[in-house]
């Protein structure tokens, strides 16, 4: 009765096999440079590569279950980790570039946004951000090509970095 105790259950242990199984997704979704970053044995990493260039439903159901094999031999936490640490930095990036969108609608629309923005960002290069906003703002105005617009992106994006 002690034995049985300690034994996950089936329950349990399908729980952890389908969660390897997912993990196992993740790690196909990865680009080449990602999934040698992560360190993965050879027959797995072999496995994953492979899963790429079968296109099949049936035959890429069963490979993926190959894989959530493999996985069972492997640590999973620091493929976890490595993982949250990319899905963080992506997140952060993503509202950097929001944050860096926001501000250039308020900076075209708003000129008292500009002085608001060298006060936040006292090394920013005032004379350049003036005269790429005055820029954009003229080729709005004039229905031209979003040159300077983009160009303004560009330089927030930099800022705020």
């Amino acid at each position: 009765m002690h034995d049985d105790q300690e034994r996950p259950s089936k329950t349990q242990r399908k729980r952890q096999m389908h969660e390897l199984q997912t993990l196992g997704e993740r790690l196909v979704a990865l680009n080449g440079q990602q999934l040698d970053a992560i360190g993965l044995p050879e027959d797995l990493h072999a496995a994953v590569a492979e899963a790429s260039r079968i296109t099949r439903h049936e035959a890429r159901r069963r490979h993926m279950q190959y894989i959530g094999r493999l996985m069972r031999e492997v640590d999973p936490e620091p493929i976890r980790e490595k993982l949250a640490v990319w899905d963080g930095v992506s997140r952060e990036q993503g509202a950097k570039l929001h944050l860096a969108e926001r501000w250039r609608e308020r900076l075209l629309e708003d000129e008292a946004a500009l002085a608001e923005f060298l006060r936040e960002h006292p090394d920013a290069d005032s004379q350049r951000l003036r005269s790429v906003v005055r820029a954009a703002v003229a080729e709005r105005d004039a229905a031209r090509a979003p040159k300077s617009y983009r160009e303004l992106f560009r330089l927030l994006r930099e800022i705020l970095q």
